[in-house]
């Protein structure tokens, strides 16, 4: 996996931008209604996702980018967030309720996607949701991001889809796909 720390670094610099507060209502609503009481975000920048989760829940983020971090930490104070990779995080295996990305899968290269994968189902206690910019195919968007079918990487996993569909657009106007798992 290349890790590009100037495009990143950038990128949290915009990230207070790009909160949407209906995603982040609906993701812990989302967790909330599924009886969590942990919530991990996988490549969770500046904790925008991660911001309306009360403190009753164990809060927790990966991500590489120290900045985007040191920003989380700043603005969510009651979350853990570490220094860490998708393809080995830092939990012990079923140990957090509610595991999800959003819009990071489609940053990965095939390899580290795959890795990822395990690497959250290991991790995962019962939930799993990826919210990805979608394409049956898996296309190349742009020079850093591929559209995926995140419902294809879970096929060899004991999981169940709960739901594979477009997000709505009042809650994401990109309208990625919500692909929620419960492991079996």
């Amino acid at each position: 996996m290349s890790y590009n720390e100037e495009f990143w670094n950038k990128y949290s610099d915009e990230n207070e931008a790009r909160y949407n507060e209906e995603f982040s209502k609906f993701v812990r609503d989302l967790a909330m209604s599924l009886h969590c009481t942990s919530v991990l975000e996988i490549g969770c920048g500046t904790g925008i996702d991660l911001r309306l989760f009360p403190d009753t829940f164990q809060i927790y983020g990966i991500d590489l980018n120290d900045k985007a971090l040191r920003i989380a930490q700043e603005k969510l104070p009651i979350a853990n967030f570490e220094k860490g990779s998708i393809t080995e995080l830092p939990f012990k295996d079923s140990s957090i309720d509610f595991v999800f990305t959003h819009g990071l899968m489609n940053y990965l290269d095939d390899e580290t996607v795959e890795k990822g994968v395990a690497e959250m189902f290991r991790v995962s206690t019962k939930w799993i949701m990826n919210c990805e910019k979608y394409d049956e195919t898996e296309k190349q968007i742009d020079s850093n991001q591929k559209s995926r079918n995140m419902q294809s990487k879970w096929l060899d996993y004991k999981v169940k889809f709960v739901s594979n569909v477009d997000m709505h657009e009042d809650i994401e106007p990109n309208k990625p796909r919500f692909t929620l798992l419960k492991k079996l």
